[in-house]
């Protein structure tokens, strides 16, 4: 093949681009960014992976947005791999095999660790790929002619957050090409008259750190009761060795002291990083 065919090849080569929602400050921004026209192209996809255990104010965001975009055309398709609450529960119950959250393990012999996470993998990441899959009708990336980028929420703030990709789907990052922390991601919703939207995450994620499991005991009674019930719930679980925990000190949640008197407010509320699908 001439190099002058493989250049025209690749101009005339079809580029799909999907927002992953997460619903939070910077996804949302980023979203009514492309609405307004402040990034481009306008997306042809935009997908909220839903795991079922996103706090009532998510959903009730989750449910403003959608209205909020159609005037501009554009749908967010929200899709499932499974309800991750549910899928714990079973699993604490009836030993059933449940994708890991990173929780926090208490061993035989008094140490502790932390366990690898799978979550992100099967209830966010896959249920993305699924939805890319179906709007292109195809069942595989491999061999697929065309580009598919997928926008991340990623502030220039979590920077350490951005991976590299290489094949088929490509990773973008809209809100560090145009060189914004979440500071500005929030300036620019006030400016525009928009609401700024809840912090998004699974209501019992062991990556929250102090800050925000206070925020949610002082705003949030009905997931922090939630928390509390699955924290208690899922002490054994198959297949772990050792006793489960939602919090780093391995002490049921609610016996944790959270220094509710020394709370870091420049904090963001995670302990680390899912793969820019979380959080955003």
């Amino acid at each position: 093949m001439s190099r002058d065919k493989r250049i025209t090849e690749n101009v005339d080569m079809k580029e799909t681009h999907v927002i992953s929602l997460g619903a939070g400050v910077q996804s949302t921004t980023m979203l009514l960014m492309a609405c307004h026209g402040e990034i481009t192209p306008k997306p042809d996809l935009v997908v909220f992976a839903d795991t079922g255990w996103e706090p009532r104010p998510v959903y009730e965001h989750l449910g403003w947005l959608k209205g909020e975009v159609a005037r501009f055309g554009i749908e967010i398709k929200t899709v499932s791999s499974g309800n991750i609450r549910e899928d714990l529960l079973k699993a604490a119950k009836y030993g059933s095999r449940v994708a890991s959250l990173p929780f926090f393990i208490r061993n035989q012999d008094g140490t502790t660790g932390m366990i690898m996470r799978q979550c992100t993998s099967e209830y966010k990441i896959q249920a993305v790929r699924k939805a890319i899959l179906e709007h292109l009708g195809v069942t595989t990336f491999r061999g697929y002619k065309g580009r598919v980028f997928i926008w991340m929420g990623i502030s220039t703030d979590e920077i350490e957050r951005v991976r590299q990709t290489s094949g088929t789907p490509e990773n973008r990052y809209p809100l560090i090409e145009k060189m914004m922390n979440r500071l500005d991601c929030m300036n620019w919703l006030t400016r525009h008259g928009y609401p700024i939207p809840p912090k998004s995450s699974c209501i019992g994620c062991p990556f929250h750190d102090d800050r925000m499991w206070l925020e949610m005991k002082r705003n949030d009674p009905e997931a922090w009761a939630d928390a509390v019930y699955v924290d208690h719930a899922i002490r054994k679980l198959p297949r772990i060795n050792g006793e489960v925990y939602l919090h780093r000190s391995c002490v049921p949640l609610d016996q944790v002291d959270l220094n509710e008197n020394q709370m870091d407010l420049f904090d963001d509320g995670f302990l680390q990083e899912c793969q820019g699908y979380c959080g955003v």
